[in-house]
């Protein structure tokens, strides 16, 4: 009886061994399922590397979105043109040696091997698929790059295939890993590929989603879809969403157009400034200040070369160096001119206007003999690179922002040295009464060199800041020696807040006008404005008033 007991307690010990073994076994093979389903097969190789169009695409989105290495090197040898198939086996070449791209075992290359095709339809999939792989890769501003990439393609050439890229991306346990920029931009992708959804509430949530993108391409592809839609309540949402995209639009050409004027004020505030010295405070007619402007873009180009020569690692910092040396340069060329020829043409505005216009020749000649007559390019720093973007459409230069807050910079600093120094009371004398101030110890002739030689500086710090927003060239500042003297007559001679005023009101002016009627009427009504209102006022916005006039 006891051995009776004791065999059926062993069969049931063996028969509980036996079924935790397969339970455990069953349970290691399921979790090894996954991995084994999401390798690289050599159907799969082999379509991606040989299918037609639809199927080599289609297998290019699903094994950029699996985990599988050798799937991932084949869609990297892909983009670099290193795959080959030989023999029905699709290899991956790396100069003269070839590895199996399923298996990674070497293989001998031989003569019968053919280069696999990339078309521009692949190529186009291919930037998709590698943004796919770096997005969970790489650094915040790879992640953030390839987000934008995989929204680009979503907005330019939408392929509901993408979906599994995007989809993967946001998933929960891959998505607190983003960027909010990049999640923000595979949202707006994976609103743009379920507008092609079966789904008429996925299509809604879609159309509402992208509401708030203010960029022509989504009124582009909402327009699209809006054609072939059949839902009436889709239909409501997509132009519900047409509507609030075409309100963003507006306001952000509006807003566009009035930075832009505010941008090429402060441009033309720049170049005036100087000019409202010598000719507003001095009255010399300075024929050559755009040719000062044209030596401080250049010693901004030379700066440039020193350091992109001598200290390459500090490039993104050569404007520091730049400004006090162009102000310099062109403050000596100026001092020059007053002490050679303008201090002898005092009170004799003809004889000055061709004399000043003579050297405006010479230094133009001059920099043609030694920098030559084609334009030379002076590049921005990378902290000047780029813009800000607001409202989808709308695009901010930094090297535009940066112009505007330098020229407000600079016409604090001229008034401030003009109403509180010294050299600023000693300029304000002789321009308002140079007997008196002569009898009052004043040493006139130097005050005049003085102030000229700050005005043509001034003008040399327009030139640096014009060298960021266009070519550098021999005939610079002809393009706003004319502009310059209109906005100094039309603010008032001899005021700084006429100058101020008079540049801001002329950019904005003329860019509203180039919007209706394009750039050369633009210029016409300009200037046919300054003449009626000269006309009318001639003093100016500010004319000088009691003792000072």
């Amino acid at each position: 009886m006891m051995r009776h007991k004791m065999m059926d307690a062993l069969r049931h010990g063996v028969l509980r061994l036996g079924l935790g073994l397969g339970l455990a076994l069953g349970l290691a093979c399921s979790a090894l399922l996954p991995l084994t389903a999401s390798a690289l097969t050599p159907a799969q190789a082999l379509q991606l590397a040989e299918g037609d169009a639809d199927e080599r695409v289609a297998q290019l989105l699903q094994l950029a979105a699996s985990d599988d290495a050798r799937a991932q090197a084949l869609i990297r040898a892909l983009a670099d043109e290193a795959v080959q198939i030989q023999a029905g086996r699709v290899l991956i070449v790396q100069g003269a040696q070839a590895v199996d791209a399923v298996s990674g075992e070497p293989v001998a290359l031989g003569d019968g091997a053919e280069e696999a095709v990339v078309n521009n339809r692949l190529r186009g999939a291919l930037e998709s698929a590698l943004a796919g792989m770096d997005l969970l890769e790489g650094q915040a501003a790879r992640q953030v790059e390839a987000a934008a990439t995989l929204q680009r393609v979503a907005f330019d050439d939408p392929n509901p295939a993408q979906l599994v890229l995007v989809e993967r991306a946001l998933a929960p346990e891959f998505a607190a890993r983003l960027e909010p920029a990049a999640r923000e931009s595979l949202r707006l992708a994976q609103a743009a590929l379920h507008l092609a959804s079966a789904d008429p509430a996925q299509r809604r949530a879609a159309a509402a989603k992208l509401a708030d993108v203010g960029q022509p391409i989504v009124k582009a592809l909402l327009s699209q879809r809006l054609e072939v839609e059949t839902d009436r309540e889709v239909q409501a949402a997509l132009r519900q969403a047409l509507s609030a995209i075409e309100r963003s639009l507006a306001v952000g050409s509006a807003l566009g157009q009035l930075f832009t004027g505010l941008s090429l004020g402060s441009i033309l505030l720049l170049a005036a400034l100087g000019l409202a010295i010598t000719y507003g405070l001095m009255g010399v007619i300075n024929m050559a200040h755009g040719e000062l402007i044209m030596v401080g873009a250049y010693a901004t180009y030379l700066v440039q070369l020193a350091f992109r020569q001598y200290l390459p690692g500090a490039f993104d910092w050569y404007l520091l160096a730049a400004l006090p040396l162009s102000f310099l340069a062109s403050a000596l060329v100026g001092a020059a001119m007053e002490r050679s020829v303008i201090r002898f043409l005092y009170g004799r505005p003809l004889e000055t206007l061709l004399a000043t216009w003579g050297i405006s020749l010479v230094l133009m000649q001059g920099v043609r003999s030694l920098f030559g007559a084609q334009n030379v390019g002076v590049e921005n720093p990378s902290w000047m690179s780029g813009g800000i973007t607001l409202l989808g459409s709308l695009t901010l230069p930094w090297n535009r922002i940066v112009i505007v807050g330098f020229a407000f910079a600079v016409l604090l600093a001229v008034a401030l040295l003009i109403g509180k120094t010294r050299l600023g009371l000693f300029v304000r004398g002789v321009t308002q009464n140079r007997p008196i101030a002569s009898c009052m110890g004043v040493n006139t002739a130097r005050i005049d060199t003085y102030a000229f030689a700050l005005g043509s500086g001034i003008a040399g710090l327009a030139g640096c800041a014009l060298s960021q927003v266009g070519n550098v060239g021999p005939d610079l500042g002809q393009n706003y020696i004319v502009d310059s003297f209109m906005v100094v007559v039309l603010g008032g001679v001899g005021q700084l807040a006429g100058t101020v005023y008079a540049a801001l009101g002329l950019g904005l002016l003329n860019k509203l006008l180039e919007g209706w009627a394009g750039a050369v009427l633009a210029k016409i009504a300009v200037l046919v404005f300054i003449i009626v209102f000269i006309q009318k006022r001639p003093q100016g916005i500010f004319a000088l008033k009691g003792r000072q006039a």
